[in-house]
């Protein structure tokens, strides 16, 4: 009761609403600084800097031992390593890799794929990304790329790193930016968008 008559007064909604004028105000600021810096960053970085695409490189058939590599890291129960290999998470080396000896281990798996580049899981969609014949299709979504988009994909060193960003953050896979166009196929890196599935 008497908190509804404290709210009531004038003074008391001034007070609330000049506290959060300032906040947001503050907040936006720090965006705007962020944004500054971020994109500070990318102007630094050579514009020309081209992508190091992956040589056509079979592990299991190689005399040269790689002492790292790096993987998707955020599966559950699968995982990606840089070569292309999808493994379980208990089949991943010390060193990162899959081991590919492992009969969960495969190369360049598309298995949950559509023929638009659109996957359901998202191992699958970096792993069948990786593939040596995708490096085109991949130049070809960079060189279209908006303004925006290409900053977006200018951290990106090489085709490990691209595959990760394009199957993590296509923004071709949503609508109206909450709801995927196909929850069964949300992980893209393809060009066209998936299919609009009816609600």
């Amino acid at each position: 009761m008497v908190l509804r008559r404290l709210l009531r007064k004038r003074w008391v909604l001034g007070v609330v609403f000049g506290l959060s004028l300032i906040y947001f105000l503050t907040s936006t600021l720090k965006q705007e600084e962020r944004t500054i810096r971020d994109r500070t960053l990318l102007e630094a970085r050579d514009a020309d800097h081209p992508i190091q695409w992956k040589i056509k490189f079979i592990l299991g058939n190689s005399s040269r031992q790689i002492s790292q590599c790096r993987n998707s890291i955020q599966g559950k129960n699968l995982l990606t390593d840089e070569l292309g290999y999808v493994c379980e998470r208990k089949d991943l080396l010390v060193n990162g890799c899959c081991n590919v000896n492992a009969p969960s281990s495969s190369q360049y798996v598309c298995k949950s794929c559509l023929a638009n580049g659109c996957c359901s899981v998202y191992e699958y969609c970096v792993s069948c990304c990786l593939q040596p014949d995708k490096q085109p299709l991949l130049e070809r979504f960079l060189n279209r790329a908006a303004e925006g988009f290409q900053n977006l994909f200018t951290a990106v060193e090489d085709h490990f790193e691209l595959c990760l960003a394009k199957c993590r953050t296509s923004s071709q896979s949503v609508q109206h930016e909450n709801t995927y166009r196909n929850p069964q196929a949300k992980y893209c890196y393809g060009e066209s968008p998936p299919e609009l599935l009816p609600i």
